[in-house]
């Protein structure tokens, strides 16, 4: 509980929950909050909570305890309910407890009675996980239920469609299916022996399957068990689809083993004479919804081609001319009444839809409206824009089994809370929210995704109190238990902001920063945003270089201690694919910005600055355990050619593609001893090869360690290997574009970058000191710079 800072985002850490909960499930922007607005507003920074509720858990850390208090429910505050918490103090003997959020005193019932000792704290303090941790669940009584709780009902959509099957998507997806649930695939790495790689698949108990196949029509599949094989009925009518089976449309995934592999290994051969071109995805949806509509559940779908067919076809909307003007911001949201309407219906009924898209090359898939569905209920988008099944067939599969392996939940409500003296300005994230102030609704939640809050004042804090806050989410786990997830975190108060700035989470900032920026996509160009971004950096360093800084030099850059690397990561979000400038399709655009708006710490601090990894110069020891047991990892380096050094390899990983990149002159016996015999030069290798062949050479064990230690510490995002080599393949543009302090996509080098802002910050100063100096409305460089100021961030 004393005061620190959460190590940075990247970094693999064990957490100890002593009361405050863990960085993994909550980040504030500030661990210590100055007292007042105009304190606040002298950084420059925001007061903000990065939530990811349901963060998976690293080996060594304890599991979050389940605690039944029967058909009471938990304590909970009487006027502000808020649950109870090791913060809630106890008095009159142990007879009423203080609400930490509010300082309502509320009776304590004669269930939950245990006296005080002398001191104020109850006897049974260390016996009762919600007084001692920051983070609990507590099972919930009926009257929180919407429906009946049951085990998460998964429903795979397939589309057979004619370019599912001919660009192998349609194998790639049913092989992953397979591999979610019965840890059997037919992918390399069985057959190189590498098992380490894919974990056993399977479903928490209870849980049940579905399968569903569209082209232009509907198929449904009886899977029940007592059948030799599936049962096949064809819904012809997609103007108005219902679901014409009652029993064997989800069945228990182990019991129906045989029919469930048998159907998934037919299926690509079923359609391959079909081969209807046209996919009708709305009725597809729709029929699904209908299915899941008593239950709630899971919605996993494969596209792989525009939905041009029925109610709720899509057209081509992406036009050229639109690109770099006021319209383009049509282009990143949705106005399709069907899709939206969907979107609000799967939310009431509990139901989240996960899509895996594939595109031919430089093919539309309107990411825009079809993820509408996805971004609203609260699941997810993989989207893989040139789809070659033997490179993307293993990303896929790893991709769909995490998907289904990750710890989910379904018919989520949230709830935010905080102490007197603060309140909630804005949410940013992939869920619905009908009316500000009201919770926030998902049809489903699972670990990767995160959610950011903003606060503003509504009074002044106490310096001598702490600031508390409290996220409660209500939610159906996959196994069919209604809980509730609480996690609390609490933060110092101080009167002025030089104490804040201290315990400043970089990774928090640039979150709940990067989260503001994809809100406003739809409202302003995209030049407008980048400008706002460029902004905010000059008045948060601007404001510590007047602030707190007074030592330095007037023309020294000054960056704050826990900010060292904040104008690098904005200036990573600025040449990001939602953002930068230059030529970028919209799918890829509306794609990255959603995941922004979902990705928690970790993922986020990847994408926004890729780990580089030299393996032409590893060390011995690089790539093994150390002699506490944990991989020795070799140093990574800068995001610049300039680091990069002739005739080396690298590993270049962002979070979310990890690219091995060559340089045209490196060594044949390298070459030899990362990819087997016979493979002395480049045009040797195979172009489309996702995982590295099991060999029995040092370089090739370093290497496969390192490339399964990276696997751990990402988000959603499998990890598989794809070669970029110097002069040979495309996949060279993208490792320059990873390379962000130089220059690249219409956007400076970081050194300019720095310069460029250095001279705002300048600029400002001056204007602020010649207004102080003159009394008026100031120089007219501060009018200038003034009128320059994006109200982007209020």
């Amino acid at each position: 509980m004393e005061q620190h800072l959460p190590p940075p985002g990247a970094v693999p850490f064990v957490a100890f929950d002593q009361g405050n909960s863990s960085p993994k499930f909550a980040r504030l922007t500030l661990n210590n909050i100055p007292s007042s607005n105009d304190a606040l507003a002298t950084t420059g920074l925001p007061l903000g909570l990065i939530l990811q509720p349901l963060a998976s858990l690293q080996e060594g850390e304890q599991p979050i305890p389940v605690l039944d208090f029967g058909d009471v429910g938990p304590p909970r505050c009487r006027r502000c309910r808020a649950y109870i918490n090791p913060f809630m103090t106890f008095r009159s003997g142990g007879n009423k407890f203080v609400c930490n959020m509010c300082t309502f005193p509320n009776d304590v019932t004669p269930e939950y009675f245990a006296p005080t000792d002398p001191s104020g704290v109850r006897v049974d303090r260390m016996q009762r996980p919600e007084l001692t941790l920051g983070t609990v669940e507590f099972m919930v009584p009926k009257e929180y239920w919407a429906k009946e709780p049951v085990g998460i009902r998964w429903l795979f959509l397939v589309d057979v469609s004619a370019e599912a099957f001919n660009k192998g998507f349609l194998d790639g997806f049913c092989e992953g299916i397979m591999s979610a649930l019965y840890g059997v695939s037919g992918t390399p790495d069985d057959a190189n022996g590498d098992q380490s790689v894919v974990p056993k698949g399977g479903l928490p108990p209870g849980s049940k399957v579905g399968i569903v196949t569209f082209d232009k029509e509907i198929h449904f599949y009886n899977l029940s068990s007592g059948l030799d094989q599936a049962q096949m009925m064809v819904m012809p009518d997609i103007e108005d689809p219902f679901v014409p089976l009652s029993e064997g449309l989800f069945v228990d995934p182990e019991e129906s083993k045989a029919v469930i592999t048998s159907l998934l290994t037919q299926l690509p051969n079923m359609f391959a004479h079909v081969k209807n071109p046209e996919p009708a995805l709305l009725p597809t949806l729709n029929a699904a919804l209908s299915a899941l509509t008593a239950t709630g559940g899971k919605i996993v779908c494969s596209l792989a081609a525009l939905p041009t067919w029925g109610p709720g076809r899509l057209f081509l909307r992406d036009k050229q001319e639109m690109h770099n003007t006021d319209a383009e911001k049509k282009l990143f949201t949705t106005e399709h009444p069907g899709w939206r309407k969907t979107a609000t219906k799967m939310v009431e009924a509990g139901v989240g839809v996960d899509f895996f898209m594939a595109a031919p090359s430089g093919g539309y898939l309107d990411i825009a409206t079809i993820g509408h569905v996805s971004s609203t209920t609260g699941g997810e988008t993989f989207y893989y824009p040139n789809f070659h099944s033997p490179r993307d067939t293993l990303k896929l599969s790893k991709e769909i089994k995490h998907t289904v392996t990750r710890e989910t939940g379904y018919q989520a409500l949230m709830k935010v809370r905080c102490s007197n003296g603060l309140q909630i300005s804005a949410y940013h994230g992939n869920y619905t929210q009908h009316t500000f102030g009201a919770d926030l609704e998902f049809g489903v939640i699972d670990a990767d995704k995160a959610i950011g809050v903003m606060f503003s004042y509504d009074g002044k804090l106490d310096p001598k109190l702490d600031a508390h806050f409290q996220s409660a989410l209500l939610y159906t786990t996959a196994s069919g238990e209604r809980r509730v997830r609480c996690s609390n975190i609490v933060a110092s108060v101080s009167e002025g902001p030089m104490e804040g700035m201290k315990f400043v989470d970089q990774d928090a900032v640039i979150n709940i920063i990067a989260k503001e920026a994809t809100a406003r996509m739809s409202e302003r160009s995209l030049k407008d945003i980048r400008g706002a971004l460029t902004e905010k950096t000059v008045d948060i360093l601007a404001g510590y270089r007047k602030n707190f800084s007074g030592s330095h030099p007037p023309g020294q850059l000054v960056l704050p201690e826990n900010l060292k690397e904040f104008s690098m990561y904005i200036l990573g979000l600025v040449k990001s694919r939602a953002f930068k400038g230059g030529r970028e399709p919209t799918d890829r655009r509306v794609h990255d910005m959603r995941m922004i708006r979902s990705m928690g710490a970790s993922e986020l601090s990847l994408y926004l600055y890729p780990r580089i990894i030299g393996i032409h110069n590893l060390h011995e020891q690089d790539g093994f355990a150390n002699e506490n047991g944990h991989l020795r990892m070799p140093r990574t380096i800068r995001a610049s050619f300039s680091q990069i050094e002739e005739g080396g390899a690298y590993i270049v990983d962002n979070g979310q593609i990890c690219l091995i990149w060559m340089h045209a002159q490196v060594s044949p016996n390298l070459l030899q001893d990362l990819f087997g015999e016979g493979h002395t030069n480049l045009k040797q290798l195979d172009a489309f090869a996702s995982t590295l062949p099991v060999l029995e050479t040092h370089l090739n064990a370093q290497v496969r360690n390192i490339l399964q230690y990276l696997e751990t510490t990402r988000g959603s995002k499998a990890l598989t290997i794809q070669l970029a080599r110097q002069g040979l393949d495309g996949a060279e543009y993208e490792f320059a574009r990873l390379l962000y302090e130089d220059r690249n996509n219409e956007a400076q080098s970081y050194v300019d970058w720095l310069v460029h802002v250095h001279r705002h910050i300048q600029l400002e100063l001056a204007g602020q000191r010649k207004k102080e100096d003159s009394g008026d409305g100031g120089s007219s460089v501060a009018s200038t710079l003034a009128g320059l100021r994006n109200p982007l961030w209020g």
